[in-house]
Formats: structure tokens, C-alpha cells, sequence
């Protein structure tokens, strides 16, 4: 995997994964709406980042950072932990980018 070198990249990356997640967090029946809700909101949040800032370049820590993140997020299985990062993992996302969540 190579090192996302621009905002863009990095929130992409990011966004692949959070999508993972929210298709894991929709499994259970129950949540399905705010599982939608939920991730339409962050995925909104982190998109008008990249429309500001998208094609400035990520730091190296930044891509770090983000990458760990994606890792950890793929580890998960268990769809009710899904949905507890749904809001968790774009939080975490902006601020690596040094944004305000």
C-alpha cells in the first residue's frame, strides 16, 4: 500500500473504510436508520474537507496516522462495534488533519 501523498488521498482512504464499517454496522436491523444517518453526516463532514483542502499535501504523520486508524477499523467483525465507531472514526479522522470534528 503506498502512502497517500494529498488530503484527498488520505480522506479517501479514509472513507473506503468508514464505508466497511457502515455496511458491518448495517447488519443489525435494528440501527439500520441512524447507521444511514449517522454516516451520511460524517462522510458529508469529511467531503467538505476535501473539497477545501483536497489536493494540499498530507504530511507523513498525517497518512500515519490515518493508516492506523484504517487498520484498526478493518479488524473489526462484531457489527454492533461498527456502529460504535461510526462516530468515533471520522472524530479521529479530523483530527489528524487538524480539523475540528
Amino acid at each position: 500500500m503506498a502512502t497517500p501523498s494529498s488530503i484527498d488521498d488520505v480522506i479517501d482512504r479514509a472513507l473506503e473504510s468508514y464505508a466497511a464499517l457502515s455496511e458491518l454496522g448495517e447488519e443489525v436491523e435494528d440501527e439500520w436508520s441512524y447507521v444511514t444517518e449517522l454516516s451520511e453526516a460524517w462522510r458529508s463532514r469529511l467531503e467538505e474537507v476535501a473539497a477545501t483542502r483536497g489536493g494540499s499535501p498530507a504530511e507523513p504523520t498525517i497518512s500515519t496516522a490515518i493508516d492506523a486508524l484504517v487498520d484498526e477499523a478493518a479488524r473489526i467483525t462484531d457489527p454492533h462495534r461498527a456502529i460504535d465507531w461510526l462516530s468515533t472514526f471520522p472524530q479521529v479522522v479530523l483530527v489528524a488533519l487538524g480539523e475540528r470534528p
